[in-house]
């Protein structure tokens, strides 16, 4: 369901908004939002709810990784998009989940008229890191509808 309301989508977004993500705010276009679900270095894997308000979008990525790693996003309100380079976006709705495999190019973010939330787990492995790539052209993402 596209919620446009700010008000109206805090009602649906049950793991909260958080935070600013100010410390990753040069990979996004739009302003997004940080809640921590588990502490880092208490549990084997990092979970967080991802908030992106309406047109915001992450930077083109990919998770690096020697073995294992990559991540999975479990969408949980509003509605967004996911896109790997070389194939069609995916429309994201709450229920849905991706997986996404280590080396895979992608990007992630809101429609342009709804907010929308993930929560993304960033699958252990050895050697990982994000390479953050070029942000995504408006031309590419007004294309989607």
């Amino acid at each position: 369901m596209k919620i446009i309301e700010k008000e109206k989508f805090e009602k649906h977004n049950i793991f909260g908004m958080g935070e600013f993500n100010k410390n990753y705010a040069k990979y996004f276009i739009g302003n997004s939002f940080l809640n921590p679900l588990t502490e880092i270095n208490k549990a084997n894997i990092f979970l967080a709810n991802i908030t992106f308000e309406p047109g915001c979008r992450n930077n083109w990525h990919i998770h690096n990784a020697t073995k294992g790693g990559g991540q999975i996003l479990i969408c949980t309100a509003g509605e967004g998009w996911y896109q790997e380079e070389g194939k069609e976006a995916i429309s994201l709705k709450p229920g849905m989940v991706i997986t996404i495999p280590t080396g895979i190019k992608h990007w992630h973010g809101a429609k342009k008229d709804s907010w929308f939330s993930h929560i993304a787990i960033e699958v252990s492995g050895e050697n990982t890191s994000n390479e953050w790539c070029e942000p995504v052209s408006d031309e590419e993402y007004n294309k989607l509808s």
